[in-house]
């Protein structure tokens, strides 16, 4: 019955506490943006970051979009069979360097 009743215990401080944290957000987003004297207006600077938006890259590349990595898709056609021919070239004039 102890275990039972410091468990309820606990899971009520979890509540509580998760609502404590979304009565305080929430009323911090409800205030305006406080506006010092000689500061940016920050309608015309939220503006000015949507225009830095890349342009061109596909809705299926999200990490592409936000340059985090290269995007998948080649301009030029994969050819295994010349790349093949390259490694075993420089293979082979490697070997005779050696040797």
């Amino acid at each position: 019955m102890q275990r039972v009743r410091v468990g309820l215990t606990g899971l009520a401080m979890v509540l509580v506490l998760i609502g404590l944290a979304s009565a305080i957000f929430t009323s911090a987003s409800r205030d305006g943006a406080v506006t010092a004297v000689g500061a940016s207006n920050a309608t015309v600077v939220a503006n000015m970051a949507e225009g830095n938006v890349t342009v061109g890259t596909g809705k299926d590349e999200p990490l592409a979009e936000l340059g985090v990595a290269p995007s998948t898709a080649s301009t030029e056609a994969v050819n295994a069979a010349e790349i093949a021919r390259r490694l075993e070239a420089e293979r082979a004039r490697i070997q005779t360097q050696s040797k």
